[in-house]
């Protein structure tokens, strides 16, 4: 009981932290790798999200007199997080489409854009009209009006990811002929060098842009409503526009190895370590004490404990952690439980590894000589002292290697929790991608910083290991 009261003290330190003051604040969702609506930039040193929507929204944010919070996250996410109220609204180049006004409302649209087809320089003639991509390789961002584009292609092959940088590595690599995005989008982001936009023109039946609010918040969507009037009246998005166009012009592609790579963004990966180890060490420890308890429970002469923990265990083992992350993250908000992303994270691999280490325990108490039981039972020990003094640690003996793997596990794993928006290891590479467009050195040290983190702790273990192992030599 004082485990569960642990965590749970743990997990709402974020929201009692977060409930300190009364600064009014207002949260955006956003997916920041769509250049130039909303991206990141370094300016005088600090990572921060920019972009046209971003200044859109900090006009919405004044005009409602709050503080205005970035939440970068995925695309495809921006919906989960809006209807579970994790952010207030959204703006990332999102078009009103029937199908999400199902979910949310709309305000007016604020822009309106062209859309265009971006292809390898050498296929810029071979792919100039709509006709001639019939039967190709086509790129597009998921869940997008592009994606609707490009099924209506006679024999085309859809690729839908979901950055834009994404597809336009794929385009660079040869794994598709072309990739369908607006023109803004395509301008600030494509090489020039290696990439042209051909004469095809896409048209789409709905090309514009609205911001999302969750549905019947109409206080909110009636203030920012009032706000893009005022900025369409002025001609202020526009100059937000030409503005963030200037911006993403600045972007030079660098030419850096590896190890200079690391060194000029040491602070994202060195952030990303810190959100890493949190997660990795807090899902172990909690996840070793309810394995515990878990393979004591399978253990148990009641047979209502048994089939809790069998049936725990098994469901655990036989879903995707990343389904059980979105189902903690997204789906328990319609009962009234909002969890932070890292609460989330931490909740998870606590609870998937649990159900792991509980074999593994199982396996090691088993394996000691029933004989130890009894002969301690025999000195007079109850059955908890026998467990707890003899037969627990010569359990844990046995396991040590099956705990350390499954230890590294975690670690490894932890990096799905950027699906969610923790600033972990991953979510610092994917970043990155975006912002320099390197394809192989933010993925490549963000593999060397989790081999050396888990060589590290395999180490660690072989040498706890060996040191227990000292007495059994004697």
């Amino acid at each position: 009981m004082s485990m569960l009261m642990l965590l749970v003290m743990l997990l709402s330190f974020g929201s009692v932290a977060g409930a300190e003051g009364v600064k009014k604040t207002i949260i955006l969702g956003t997916s920041a790798d769509y250049m130039p609506y909303e991206f990141h930039k370094t300016i005088d040193g600090v990572d921060t999200i920019v972009g046209f929507d971003i200044e859109i929204a900090k006009e919405i944010a004044k005009d409602l007199g709050a503080e205005l919070i970035i939440k970068d996250t995925s695309f495809d996410a921006l919906l989960p997080e809006l209807t579970s109220g994790r952010v207030d609204f959204v703006i990332s180049g999102m078009n009103p489409t029937e199908e999400r006004r199902q979910s949310i409302d709309f305000s007016i649209p604020y822009y309106r854009a062209e859309q265009s087809v971006i292809v390898r320089k050498e296929d810029e003639e071979k792919y100039s009209t709509m006709e001639s991509l019939e039967g190709a390789r086509i790129g597009v961002q998921k869940a997008s009006v592009q994606e609707g584009i490009a099924s209506k292609i006679s024999n085309a092959t859809v690729t839908s990811l979901d950055k834009i940088p994404d597809l336009l590595l794929q385009l660079e690599s040869g794994r598709v002929d072309a990739v369908i995005a607006e023109y803004p989008i395509a301008n600030a982001n494509m090489n020039a060098e290696t990439m042209a936009i051909t004469a095809a023109v896409p048209q789409s039946e709905n090309d514009e842009y609205a911001v999302g609010v969750r549905k019947n918040n109409e206080e909110l969507l009636n203030s920012i409503n009032q706000t893009l009037q005022r900025l369409i009246e002025n001609d202020l998005v526009q100059q937000y526009v030409d503005e963030a166009g200037d911006l993403a012009a600045g972007r030079v592609k660098e030419q850096l190895n590896t190890v200079e790579f690391f060194w000029k963004y040491r602070d994202y990966y060195l952030k990303g370590i810190q959100y890493t180890l949190l997660i990795s060490a807090l899902g172990v420890f909690f996840g070793f004490i309810l394995g515990l308890l878990l393979a004591l429970m399978r253990m148990s002469g009641m047979a209502v404990l048994r089939w809790i923990a069998v049936s725990y265990i098994e469901v655990l083992r036989g879903t995707p952690m990343l389904v059980q992350l979105f189902i903690i993250h997204y789906s328990l908000t319609s009962f009234g439980i909002n969890f932070t992303p890292i609460q989330s994270g931490v909740l998870t691999l606590s609870l998937n590894s649990a159900a792991y280490l509980a074999e593994i325990f199982r396996a090691g108490i088993q394996g000691v000589d029933r004989g130890q039981l009894e002969a301690a039972r025999s000195l007079g020990m109850s059955r908890k002292q026998a467990m707890r003094h003899v037969i627990l640690p010569q359990a844990f003996k046995g396991v040590l290697p099956a705990i350390g793997n499954e230890f590294i596990v975690i670690i490894k794993e932890s990096s799905i929790v950027s699906f969610i928006g923790v600033f972990d290891l991953m979510y610092q590479a994917q970043i990155l991608r975006g912002s320099t467009y390197a394809p192989l050195n933010p993925l490549l040290v963000a593999a060397i910083i989790y081999f050396i983190l888990t060589f590290t702790l395999s180490k660690l273990m072989g040498v706890l290991e060996r040191k227990l192992s000292s007495s059994d030599q004697r």
